[in-house]
């Protein structure tokens, strides 16, 4: 019996040695590169890429060894000195991965995530070479005004199909490491119908992960704040330091548009004179506006309020990112905004320029 219990736990071991615990060996090839180089296995800890390997380039080619329990993101980086860089991520998983390293058409073959991943970037970098083909032609001074417009619109065009590429991407392999990466990586532009019935499909293996737990948690403040749902009270302070609530604006008879933004976000103050121009228009018309300004600095937001000509109430408890009314309606990027009717009852989120313009002249009519 001893002996039988023996043979059965040797041919456990040899098993897992020989299935797809065997490990990773990762070859590849860089453009340009020269025998002696070094090129780096990294990961991204916060915003900064962390070296856990390095390998030296040898009869042209480079090789990483190791063993991987689940599939992860990681970034091979090659930096020589005196000469422009790469960079390229790929998934480190158990299996033979096959990198070529490229200025324009980097590629990770071999296993099953990196085939899939594969695939999703050849169909981005081909729409991105369309994008920079449009923006270098843009340059020509030649172009008319239509023209110019003409290319903006397919500039317009082209990220669109690169968002569309993104979420098919993430909806087709949700319940793999390539779908997850790519939520991670996109889910402040989906919005809570798209998002919502891609959460119970997340492997049980990311339960833990930070990104995933902070992506959930803001699915269910997006149901909570989503139209057709009552708004969410909250208090901040005025420019004066007034301690305001939204409901002081919200739910008593006025249509009113809550404006997240900052002073030091570009794209907040170009979307400001549509705003100004709203204001204008209806605020005679039971139409508020009321501002909630993710500053950090009182005195640059004060300053952004009489240089753009804002009018209408504004509230801040300047924590950047960390502000309370932001967290409580899942605001991931400025400008945005949520129009909420007379009875407090949120109509639509997310609207700015035309789109505001036409929704407003809808409700306001």
């Amino acid at each position: 019996m001893k002996k039988l219990t023996y043979l059965l736990a040797a041919a456990a071991v040899f098993a897992a040695c020989n299935s797809g615990n065997q490990g990773y060996t990762v070859t590849g090839t860089i453009e340009g590169a020269t025998d002696g180089d070094t090129v780096f296995l990294q990961t991204v800890e916060g915003r900064q890429l962390v070296k856990l390997d390095s390998a030296v380039i040898t009869n042209g080619t480079f090789t990483f060894k190791g063993t991987q329990d689940t599939a992860a993101n990681r970034y091979l980086t090659y930096s020589p000195a005196g000469a422009e860089g790469m960079i390229m991520d790929f998934f480190l998983e158990n299996g033979k991965i096959n990198i070529k390293l490229n200025g324009k058409s980097s590629s990770a073959t071999g296993t099953a995530n990196n085939d899939i991943y594969q695939a999703i970037r050849t169909q981005l970098n081909e729409l991105d070479s369309q994008m920079e083909n449009i923006y270098t032609s843009m340059t020509d001074t030649a172009l008319t005004d239509q023209q110019r417009e003409a290319k903006g619109k397919e500039m317009s065009a082209l990220e669109s199909k690169m968002m569309e590429v993104a979420k098919a991407g993430i909806s087709q392999n949700i319940t793999n490491a390539v779908g997850v990466h790519l939520l991670k990586s996109n889910y402040y532009y989906l919005d809570v119908k798209e998002l919502d019935p891609l959460m119970p499909q997340i492997p049980a293996t990311y339960s833990n992960d930070a990104t995933i737990i902070r992506i959930k948690e803001n699915v269910e403040k997006m149901k909570a704040t989503a139209v057709g749902q009552k708004f969410t009270d909250f208090e901040m302070q005025t420019p004066e330091g007034k301690t305001v609530k939204l409901s002081d604006y919200v739910g008593n008879g006025k249509t009113v548009l809550v404006d997240f933004w900052a002073s030091w976000c570009g794209p907040c103050r170009r979307e400001m004179p549509n705003l100004v121009e709203a204001y204008a228009k209806y605020k005679n018309k039971n139409f508020e506006i009321v501002g909630v300004s993710l500053d950090q600095n009182g005195d640059s937001w004060k300053e952004a309020i009489d240089k753009l000509n804002i009018t209408w109430p504004q509230m801040s408890d300047l924590k950047y990112w960390n502000n309370e009314g932001a967290k409580l309606y899942a605001v991931s990027s400025i400008p945005h905004t949520v129009l909420i009717d007379g009875d407090g009852i949120i109509l639509a989120r997310g609207l700015h320029g035309e789109e505001l313009q036409e929704k407003l002249a809808e409700v306001l009519k």
